[in-house]
C-alpha cells in the first residue's frame, strides 16, 4: 500500500469521523465511570477492510491524535493510549484476516478474532499497564479505582475482579457492537471506500 493522495485523504476522513464518534461516549451500568463505550472503531474497521491493515493503524493513530488535539485529555493521556492499543488489537487482526479472505465469511471470522483479541488484550494491558498508569498519573490509589467499581458492582473487590467484571465485558461489548455495525455497513459503503 502506497501513501498516495487518495489513500491519505480517505485515511484522514475516516480518522476524523472516528475522532468525532470517540466524543460520543455512553456510560455502562456495570462499570465505573472511566469506562464509557463509543463506536469509534467502526470507521477504523471500515478503513482496514477497504484499504488494508496499514490504513487501520494510521486511522487509529490519527483518531487518537485528533481527539487529543480537539478534545484534550482528562486521563493524562492514559485513556487515549488505552483506546489506541486496545483498538489496534481489534482492527489489526480483523483487517489482516479479511485481507487474506475477502468474503462475508472472512469478515465475520476476522471480526470474531479481533473481538477475542481485543477482549484478551484489554484484560492484560489494563491489569499490568493502564490501570496502574492511570492510578499513578492521576494521583489516585488503585484501591480507589476498585472502590469506584465496587460502587456499581459488588463483585468488584480487587484489581483482578475490576478487570474481570468491568474491563472484560466492556471490551467484549465494544468489540461485538463495532463488529456488528461494521458487518451491516461495509458492503453498502464498500463502493464509496474503494472509489
Amino acid at each position: 500500500m502506497r501513501f498516495t493522495p487518495r489513500f491519505m485523504a480517505k485515511t484522514a476522513l475516516l480518522a476524523a469521523l472516528a475522532a468525532f464518534l470517540m466524543t460520543l461516549e455512553i456510560p455502562l451500568p456495570f462499570a465505573p465511570s472511566f469506562y464509557q463505550i463509543d463506536l469509534s472503531e467502526v470507521p477504523v474497521l471500515l478503513g482496514g477492510f477497504a484499504l488494508g491493515p496499514l490504513a487501520a493503524l494510521c486511522i487509529e493513530l490519527l483518531k487518537n491524535l485528533l481527539y487529543l488535539l480537539f478534545k484534550g485529555t482528562i486521563t493524562a493521556g492514559v485513556g487515549e493510549l488505552a483506546n489506541f492499543l486496545i483498538g489496534l488489537s481489534l482492527v489489526l487482526p480483523a483487517s489482516l484476516f479479511y485481507r487474506k479472505k475477502k468474503s462475508r465469511k472472512g469478515a465475520l471470522w476476522g471480526l470474531l478474532c479481533g473481538t477475542l483479541a481485543m477482549t484478551i488484550a484489554g484484560v492484560v494491558i489494563n491489569y499490568f499497564v493502564l490501570l496502574p498508569a492511570y492510578s499513578f498519573f492521576m494521583g489516585i490509589p488503585l484501591s480507589a479505582l476498585v472502590d469506584m467499581g465496587s460502587a456499581v458492582n459488588s463483585s468488584i473487590t480487587s484489581l483482578g475482579t475490576l478487570v474481570i467484571f468491568a474491563t472484560l465485558p466492556f471490551n467484549l461489548l465494544k468489540g461485538a457492537l463495532s463488529s456488528l455495525i461494521t458487518l451491516l455497513l461495509y458492503k453498502r459503503l464498500s463502493p464509496l471506500l474503494h472509489r
